[in-house]
Parts: structure tokens; C-alpha cells; sequence
């Protein structure tokens, strides 16, 4: 047996419970979960602004674990480059869990738009548990020197972040909207790129914008405001629909707007001048596995830095409201059975 928080309706808290170890399914790997991210997803999965979760649920989907049992057809292969990938390994485990591999999408390097595919802590129970089952293909190998605690955030902060930042393109000049977990790690990500970042904050997050500052931000500022200088792209990391024309207007000609999220509030009208001009306003759509090998390499390099503030396991719903109050800087991560050894 395993202790585990569920979540059993959505809009309810979640409850720990006594569950059986789950077995490894054939392509699947065992995995006993060291630490697992807290994501603002998961708010939305558990707040019912995502419909249709597998229910009852295990959310969670930014697992730090060890392999502990493959499920009939895993074998041991090399993963990203020399690194082999076996029992006793230490792997990441990522929002995108499955994908069909034979569509359209799938065939042309666009799996994160798969129609079939499934996703860690949504459709597939993920890592607010001991233990968590995982299709091998969507495992990473976690870089050595990053402690369990300071590695979850990568697999979906990080991740999704580095997804968005390369979306907007060669920008030299971008703002960040909102800072939480993702664009902590995303402006050290930037900044190594050479790039500036402009970062916008709630009218009274001092504490965010003093966050921001320390780390290299050249300009920081209420979100109600313009930057001193055009962007050349911006991302939005908050979930709130009104961002995106305050950042169109913030954005140059042929400037892009990046939605970041999963989930967003509605997008009030707004008058075609601010998108006219060549701007482009996209959104990020999941990951890649492509995505994770490429960051997973850089953050090592840079070498990023991330944040956390820790709670055990049975904390997890108090750990969600702080993320929901705004009250988490860098990102919350669960402390199920760390092993920092790495």
C-alpha cells in the first residue's frame, strides 16, 4: 500500500488515502516518488476550470522519482545521449504522458497537439502519491547536481517556460506577465540568451517585483502599465484574459504575444489597432519530448537556479491555496520521500 492525496470531485479538497502501489503497465516504469511539483494546473484540474479529469484522480505532474519495476515490453536504452535509462535510474516525469504516435501531429514533430494523447495528473494518475506509474517514452533523466526539491519545477515551470520563451521568437526585449514559478526559471533562461526582461506584476506585489529585480529584470512594474520601450515579444504567464491586450498594446510592430497557460480567464474585446501591425498573439499547447531533451541539457549549463518552498505530502491542499493566494515565491513542490543525494 501507498499513501496518496485524491482527488474525488472537482471543487472538493483533495484526501489522503491508503492505496494499493499501482503495477506497471506493459511500456510503463515503476516510480517511487521522491518529490512532485505543485502546478497552477493543478489548481485549475482540482478547481474544475479544466473539464473531464480522470476521476477519482492522483494529480501531479511534475514527478522526481526512481525507477523501481518495468512493466513488460521496457527494456534498458540510452536517453539523451549517454545516460541509460534502468532500474535504479532517476527520471523526471513531464504534463504530457502519452500520445498515440502515428497521427498527423505525431508524425511532424507537433506530438503536444496529439488528439489522442493523455496527461500526467489530468487523464493519468500522477505524482501526489509514493508511487506513480509512467510510460517510459515520456520519462527524462534528471541532470546530475540538481537535488530532488530543486528539479520538479523544471519538468513543467521549466519546460512549458522554455516552450513559450522559444515561441517568442529572437526577441530582445520581453515581458514577462506574471511571476511565479515558470518565469523565475525563465528569466535565467533569457538573461543567458541575452535578452531583456520586463516583468509585470500585480499593482501591489512588492514582494514578486523585489523576486524579479534580484534576478536580473531591467524594468519591473505593475501589469497596468506600458514598459519604458516597446517589447519585442511578451508572454503571459498569469491566467487572466485582460493581460492579453495590455500586452498587445506593450508589444512593437511584429512584436508576438505568448499565452503560456493552460487555462485562461475570458479575453475582453479589444480594438484590432493593437493587433494590427504584424503582432501575433499564439498560445502554448503542452510539450514536446524534443522540448524536454533540449532543456533538460541547457538548465545544467546556465545552470538554473529554481526556488522552492516545500510541504510534505499530506500538506498538499494547503500547499495548493498559498499557490492560489498568490503567496508562493518560485514554486511549491511536495516533499513525498527525497532522496537529495543527487
Amino acid at each position: 500500500m501507498m499513501q496518496a492525496m485524491i482527488l474525488d470531485a472537482s471543487g472538493q479538497q483533495l484526501r489522503l488515502a491508503d492505496v494499493p502501489v499501482p503495477a506497471p503497465q506493459p511500456g510503463q516504469v515503476l516510480i517511487r516518488v521522491h518529490t512532485c511539483g505543485i502546478c497552477r494546473t493543478d489548481l485549475h484540474i482540482v478547481d474544475g476550470e479544466l473539464a473531464d479529469p480522470k476521476l477519482p484522480l492522483i494529480p501531479g505532474h511534475q514527478i522526481v522519482g526512481t525507477v523501481m519495476q518495468f512493466g513488460d515490453r521496457v527494456e534498458p536504452f540510452p536517453q539523451n545521449g549517454d545516460e541509460t535509462f534502468s532500474i535504479g535510474t532517476r527520471v523526471g516525469v513531464p504534463w504530457l504522458g502519452h500520445t498515440c504516435n502515428h497521427c498527423r501531429y505525431c508524425q511532424t514533430g507537433r506530438e503536444n497537439l496529439c488528439d489522442e494523447a493523455r496527461f500526467t495528473g489530468y487523464q493519468i494518475n500522477g505524482g501526489y502519491a509514493e508511487y506513480a506509474v509512467a510510460d517510459q517514452r515520456f520519462c527524462f533523466p534528471i541532470p546530475a547536481g540538481y537535488p530532488d526539491l530543486q528539479a520538479a519545477p523544471l519538468l513543467c515551470a521549466g519546460l512549458i517556460g522554455y516552450r513559450a520563451l522559444k515561441l517568442a521568437g529572437e526577441a530582445e526585449r520581453v515581458g514577462f506577465y506574471g511571476f511565479g514559478a515558470a518565469a523565475h526559471i525563465l528569466i535565467q533562461v533569457a538573461r543567458y540568451q541575452g535578452r531583456q526582461v520586463f516583468v509585470f506584476t500585480r499593482p501591489t506585489d512588492a514582494e514578486s517585483q523585489r523576486f524579479a529585480r534580484q534576478l536580473g529584470a531591467v524594468w519591473v512594474g505593475s501589469s497596468t502599465e506600458l514598459p519604458p520601450e516597446p517589447l519585442d515579444a511578451a508572454i503571459i504567464f498569469a491566467p487572466i484574459g485582460s493581460l492579453v491586450p495590455a500586452a498587445l498594446r506593450a508589444v512593437a510592430k511584429g512584436g508576438i504575444v505568448v499565452c503560456a497557460g493552460i487555462h485562461m480567464s475570458d479575453i475582453p474585446a479589444f480594438p484590432y489597432e493593437i493587433l494590427w501591425g504584424e503582432r501575433v498573439l499564439r498560445s502554448v499547447a503542452n510539450l514536446t519530448r524534443q522540448d524536454g531533451a533540449e532543456f533538460l541539457a541547457l538548465a545544467p549549463k546556465i545552470p538554473i537556479q529554481t526556488q522552492v518552498q516545500s510541504f510534505p505530502l499530506s500538506a498538499a491542499n494547503e500547499a495548493l491555496e498559498s499557490l492560489r493566494i498568490g503567496n508562493i515565491q518560485g514554486a511549491a513542490v511536495l516533499a513525498v520521500s527525497q532522496d537529495d543525494t543527487a
